[in-house]
């Protein structure tokens, strides 16, 4: 039987999206739209090797192992629940082939008991073939964002490259833009941005992932590719300077 993803991906790409419901951007402008999902019915299962969330896949990966605790689509949105055994995020990646995107979407934090963990988190991360990229990481103090450790175990490690200290409260959708272009990215919170560059976020990359503590959603995913945005100059003047620009690979 001939697989129904490639039906799927083409369903996806002809959808079009209103000038009015792009986001927002800084550093680049929404290109041709790769990934349209609104989490109205059951997700299809994924294509290739899911034994990593870096394994080369296609479409979704979730529920995969306990580690990556349990996700659901329920009325619109997809929630993931940590497994509090594990003591480890809950986390679901969709696999596609990307450089230079713009990801646009809302996630919300759930006011759940805490089961033993410090705080309540949710993440947007980007993977290569082996381990991560970078990310907008969320709780309820504010946002940062970073160069992500791309080997575990080895020598690399993450590099901060911003912060913004605002409140986020719980049971509450926060819109939030993730523009990579070469080796720079922006993250964007209800309107507050942040920005920084290293080497790593110009590689290729393989999937998005979402990443939840203790309990969270995303909604009204969005993923375009990204073209540069010619005040780019003029709008990174306006944003606070990055922690970090010249780290080494």
């Amino acid at each position: 039987m001939k697989s129904a993803l490639p039906l799927l991906l083409t369903a996806v790409l002809a959808i079009s999206v209103r000038a009015e419901d792009l986001p927002a951007t800084l550093m680049t402008k929404p290109g041709k739209l790769l990934v349209s999902e609104d989490f109205t019915k059951p997700l299809p299962p994924p294509e290739g090797s899911t034994a990593a969330f870096a394994s080369g896949f296609k479409g979704w990966r979730c529920n995969v192992v306990p580690r990556g605790g349990h996700w659901e689509v329920v009325d619109g949105l997809f929630r993931g629940t940590e497994n509090p055994e594990m003591h480890h995020p809950a986390t679901a990646s969709i696999g596609f082939d990307f450089k230079d995107v713009v990801i646009s979407c809302e996630v919300r934090m759930h006011n759940v008991p805490l089961d033993g963990r410090k705080s309540r988190s949710f993440a947007i991360r980007t993977t290569d073939n082996k381990d991560y990229v970078c990310s907008i990481l969320l709780n309820e103090t504010g946002m940062r964002i970073q160069k992500d450790d791309n080997d575990h175990a080895g020598p690399d490690v993450a590099v901060p490259l911003g912060a913004l200290k605002t409140p986020i409260p719980l049971d509450e959708w926060q819109k939030v833009t993730f523009e990579i272009l070469g080796d720079e990215m922006v993250g964007t919170l209800n309107g507050k941005s942040l920005t920084g560059e290293h080497p790593l976020i110009g590689e290729q990359k393989r999937s998005v992932m979402f990443v939840s503590g203790v309990e969270g959603a995303v909604r009204h995913l969005r993923i375009w590719e990204a073209t540069a945005n010619p005040d780019w100059a003029k709008n990174k003047l306006t944003l606070p300077p990055a922690l970090n620009t010249t780290a080494p690979k």
